[in-house]
C-alpha cells in the first residue's frame, strides 16, 4: 500500500504539510439575517423557523428572549446599581424573568458535543431529507466557529469532542464530513487545515467505532471496518449478567438501531455516483481508498481519542464473533428473528417519545432503521424528520445540535427553587412568572405508562423497578418528570425530584397577609404528586444511591464491553451523589406535606441514600460529580442533603472537611474556576481563566447549606458575582457548565442566572443586607 503524499487533493494542492505550521486567515461565513429567526415554543416543544416575507415578521414579532438566544441586543435598560447582594439578586432575576417563555419555562441552547449534527446530518442526507438554506447555512457557519484555530488548543484545524476539547479523530473527520456534505469546498482554507490536522492523527480510519460507524452507511468505509454489533444479543434471556436491557439506557438505545443497521449492512444507495462521497474517499485517509484492507482497521484509533480503551475481554469477543461467529454461526434464521425483535423494540422507543426519541444519538439511527424497513414514505419516516427539528439550536455562532430535545423542565424546576429560596416568591411582581412555571410544570409531568406497562408482567401500583421485554424494558414513567418535555417521555430521578420540590414551594407558600392562605393554587393535584412520590421510591439501587433514568440493573464489570472508546462509564447505570441528593430532598419536602404516605417506605429509602451520601465523600471532603462540573457541582448537591437530615458545620465532621475542601481552592478574587479536565481526569483542576460565575455559585450555596459560620470567604465570593454582574442585571457567557461520561462537556446557559441569583440571595438573608458590598 502506498502512502498518501500530503499534497494534491482532488488534483487541487492541499497548501500545508501537516497539522501545525501555516496560519489561517479569519474567514466570515455567510450569515442568514438574524432578524427572521424565531423560536416557536408550543407545550415545551420548540422548533426555530426562519421567517421569508415582511408579513410573516410583522405577525410574529421577535421576543427579547429571540434575540438573546441568538447573541443579539435585547434592549433591556441599565437596572438601578446594586448596592447589595439582595439587589443583585433582584437585578438578576429582573433579567432572567425576560427569557421566561409563553409557556411558562425556561429555554436555552444545550450544546457542546461535537459529534451529534454529523450523525444528523449523514441521516438526512442518505435518506433524501435535507436541511433547509438557512439551517445549513447557520450549521456551517457553527462549525466554522468550533474549529481549532488560532490560539484555541493550539489552531491545528481540527475539531474535539466537544467544543473546549483537543482536536480528535471522531471530532475532526466527521465536522468535515459535515461541511463537506453541506457544500462546503475542499479547497477553503480551513478545510485544508482541518485534512492536515486529520492526517497528523493518522486520518479517519483511526475513528473510534461510532465514526466509522457513520462512514460506512454513507459509503465512505466499508463495513468491514465496523467491530460487529449483532442484533442476536437482544435475544438473549433476561438473567444473562449481559443481556443488553442491562445496560445504560442512553448506550441500549443507540446498540439498537445500530445494530439493525449494521445487520442489514446498508449503505446509501447513491454513494458511488454522489460526487461527494466520492471526494471524501480520498479526503478522509492516508492511503488512497481503492488500496485500504478494511478489516485490518476495525480496533484502529488515535490515542487522543482512545479515552477508554477496549478491554481485553471485549477483543477477544470481537476475534470471536468476525472469525466465527458471523461467517460460520450467524444461520439466516436467527438473523431474521433478531431483526425482527430488535424492530418491535425500535417501534416502542418510537411509540414512547412520538419519534422524539431519547437523544439525537439514536433519533437519526431510528429514523434510518424506519427508512430501511418501511420506506421513504412511511408515517414513522416522516414524523421522525419533523420532530429532529427539535434538536436544533441557533446562538450567535450559528445553528447546533442539542443534547436533547432542551432543558425545558430542568431549568424551569431550578429557576422555581432559586426564587423561593431567596424569599422573593413571595412578591407580588414575580407571582405570574412563577405561576406560569409551576403550570408548565403540571402540563409537562408525565400522566400515561409507558407503551405495553399496563399489560406486561412488570406492572403493579404503586410501581417497583420491576421491567420487562413487552414494555421494551422501559421504566415506569407515570407521575414522573423528564429532563426536557413530557413528549420524549422518559423518566430522569433527578428531574422528577427537582419537578417535586419546585411544586411543593409554591403549592404551600403561604400569603404573609393571610397565613390562612397559600399565595398559589393547587395547580398540580395530590395524586400526581404522590404518583411522583412513587416513582422515587423505585430509583434506589441496593446500596442505597440513586442512578439516572432507571435503578443499575448490571455490574460495573459490563464496562469491559464498552465499545464507545471516547467516553468513560457508559454501559451501565451509576450511583451519583447528584441524583441521590436530589431525591433525598425531594421526599424530606414531601413527607412535610403528606406525612403518612408510604411513611416506612420513605424513611428508609432516606436513611439508606444518607448512609451512601456519607460513605461516598472522598477523604479531601469532596464529592466527584458526573453531570456538572465537577467537585464544585457535586459538593453543592451533597451538603443540601446532608442539610436535611441537620448536619452542619458545627455538629459534622464531614460537613466541616468538604467547607475545607473549598476553602483551600478558593481563589484570591473570591470565587472559584473548576475546568472540565476534573471530570476527566478525577482530580481538582483549575480553570485556566481564573473564577467562573457557576462554580463561585455552587461554592458559596454549598457552604451556605452546611451553615458554614465565618462571614469573610462567602462575603468575597458575593463580591465577585456582583461585579461580574452586567447593568441590565445579566451575567455573561464564561466556561462550559456540564459533563457527561466523564469525557463530553456540554452547555447549561441558564445556570449563570439561576445560581449566582440564589447564591446572591440566601446570602443577604443569612448575613444581612444593609451594608454595602
Amino acid at each position: 500500500m502506498s502512502m498518501r503524499k500530503r499534497g494534491p487533493v482532488n488534483g487541487h494542492s492541499n497548501g500545508r504539510l501537516n497539522g501545525s505550521t501555516t496560519k489561517t486567515t479569519r474567514i466570515e461565513d455567510p450569515k442568514t439575517d438574524y432578524s427572521r429567526w424565531r423560536l416557536r415554543d408550543d407545550r415545551g416543544i420548540q422548533t426555530w423557523h426562519y421567517l421569508q416575507t415582511e408579513e410573516e415578521m410583522e405577525a410574529w414579532p421577535q421576543s427579547i428572549a429571540d434575540r438573546h438566544f441568538m447573541g443579539l441586543d435585547t434592549g433591556l435598560p441599565a437596572l438601578p446599581r446594586a448596592n447589595n447582594p439582595m439587589q443583585a439578586a433582584e437585578n438578576g432575576l429582573e433579567f432572567y424573568s425576560k427569557l421566561q417563555l409563553e409557556p411558562g419555562n425556561w429555554a436555552c441552547e444545550y450544546g457542546g458535543p461535537m459529534f451529534l449534527l454529523p450523525g444528523f446530518v449523514i441521516t438526512l442526507h442518505v435518506t433524501g431529507m435535507p436541511l433547509a438554506l438557512p439551517e445549513q447555512t447557520e450549521i456551517i457557519r457553527y462549525i466554522f466557529n468550533m474549529q481549532n484555530l488560532g490560539e484555541k488548543n493550539g489552531g491545528d484545524g481540527g475539531w474535539g469532542l466537544h467544543i473546549e476539547g483537543d482536536s480528535s479523530v471522531f471530532g475532526t473527520a466527521m465536522n468535515y464530513t459535515t461541511l463537506r456534505l453541506l457544500g462546503v469546498s475542499p479547497e477553503d482554507p480551513r478545510m485544508r487545515k482541518a485534512r492536515g490536522c486529520l492526517y497528523d492523527l493518522g486520518g479517519a480510519l483511526n475513528g473510534p467505532h461510532w465514526a466509522k460507524f457513520w462512514l460506512s452507511l454513507l459509503g465512505v468505509m466499508e463495513w468491514e471496518v465496523v467491530n460487529p454489533v449483532p442484533p442476536e444479543f437482544w435475544l438473549l434471556p433476561d438473567w444473562v449478567p449481559i443481556s443488553p436491557w442491562r445496560w445504560w439506557i442512553h448506550m441500549r438505545q443507540v446498540f439498537l438501531p445500530m445494530g439493525f443497521v449494521w445487520s442489514k449492512r446498508w449503505v446509501y444507495p447513491k454513494a458511488d455516483t454522489d460526487p461527494i462521497v466520492r471526494q471524501l474517499r480520498q479526503e478522509l485517509f492516508t492511503h488512497p481508498h481503492e488500496e485500504i484492507a478494511w478489516a485490518r482497521y476495525r480496533n484502529a484509533i488515535s490515542p487522543i481519542d482512545n479515552y477508554n480503551p477496549k478491554s481485553w475481554l471485549l477483543d477477544l469477543i470481537n476475534y470471536i464473533l468476525v472469525l466465527v461467529w458471523v461467517p460460520y454461526l450467524r444461520f439466516g434464521w436467527l438473523v431474521k428473528r433478531a431483526e425482527a425483535f430488535v424492530w418491535k423494540l425500535i417501534q416502542i422507543e418510537d411509540a414512547n417519545s412520538d419519534h422524539a426519541d431519547l437523544a439525537p444519538v439514536n433519533s437519526p439511527m431510528n429514523l434510518l432503521a424506519c427508512y430501511i424497513q418501511e420506506g421513504p414514505e412511511a408515517h414513522s419516516v416522516k414524523r421522525h424528520r419533523e420532530r429532529l427539528q427539535e434538536y436544533l439550536w441557533l446562538t450567535k455562532d450559528g445553528m447546533l445540535c442539542c443534547g436533547t430535545n432542551g432543558v425545558q423542565n430542568w431549568d424551569t424546576s431550578f429557576t422555581i427553587q432559586a426564587v423561593y429560596e431567596i424569599g422573593l416568591a413571595e412578591k407580588p411582581e414575580h407571582r405570574q412568572m412563577l405561576l406560569k412555571a409551576l403550570e408548565f410544570l403540571e402540563d409537562q409531568q408525565i400522566l400515561e405508562h409507558a407503551v405495553g406497562y399496563e399489560g406486561s408482567s412488570a406492572y403493579s401500583d404503586p410501581p417497583t423497578a420491576k421491567t420487562s421485554a413487552e414494555c421494551g424494558w422501559r421504566h415506569p414513567r407515570r407521575g414522573a418528570w423528564g429532563f426536557s418535555n413530557r413528549a420524549q417521555g422518559y423518566t430522569v430521578s433527578d428531574c422528577t425530584s427537582e419537578g417535586i420540590k419546585a411544586t411543593l414551594m409554591l403549592q404551600t407558600l403561604r400569603d404573609p397577609n393571610n397565613a390562612s392562605k397559600n399565595l398559589f393554587p393547587q395547580v398540580i393535584p395530590e395524586q400526581r404528586i404522590k404518583w411522583a412520590a412513587d416513582i422515587l421510591l423505585t430509583m434506589q439501587n441496593a446500596n442505597g444511591a440513586c442512578s439516572s433514568y432507571e435503578a443499575t440493573r448490571g455490574s460495573e464489570h459490563l464496562e469491559l464491553l464498552n465499545a464507545a472508546e471516547v467516553f468513560g462509564r457508559i454501559m451501565v447505570e451509576y450511583d451519583y451523589p447528584e441524583c441521590t441528593t436530589a431525591c433525598v430532598t425531594a421526599l424530606e419536602r414531601f413527607t412535610q406535606v403528606y406525612p403518612d404516605y408510604r411513611t416506612a417506605d420513605i424513611h428508609s429509602f432516606i436513611t439508606r441514600a444518607i448512609a451512601w451520601i456519607r460513605t461516598n465523600q472522598r477523604a479531601d471532603g469532596s464529592w466527584y460529580g458526573s453531570w456538572g462540573i465537577c467537585f464544585t457541582y457535586a459538593g453543592f448537591f451533597a451538603l443540601e442533603s446532608l442539610a436535611t437530615q441537620g448536619e452542619t458545620y458545627a455538629n459534622s465532621e464531614r460537613v466541616r472537611r468538604a467547607c475545607q475542601f473549598f476553602l483551600d481552592r478558593q481563589n484570591e478574587d473570591g470565587g472559584w474556576g473548576e475546568s472540565y479536565k476534573s471530570c476527566e481526569t478525577g482530580k481538582w483542576c483549575q480553570h485556566p481563566d481564573g473564577s467562573q460565575v457557576v462554580n463561585t455559585a455552587w461554592a458559596a450555596i454549598a457552604m451556605m447549606k452546611g451553615e458554614y459560620p465565618h462571614k469573610e470567604p462567602l462575603e468575597r465570593a458575593v463580591k465577585l458575582l456582583m461585579h461580574r454582574q452586567q447593568p441590565n442585571g445579566e451575567w455573561l457567557q464564561e466556561g462550559i457548565e456540564g459533563v457527561f461520561n466523564k469525557s463530553c462537556m456540554i452547555s447549561y446557559p441558564n445556570y449563570k442566572f439561576i445560581f449566582p441569583i440564589q447564591a446572591l440571595g440566601m446570602y443577604a438573608r443569612r448575613f444581612g443586607d444593609a451594608s454595602r458590598l
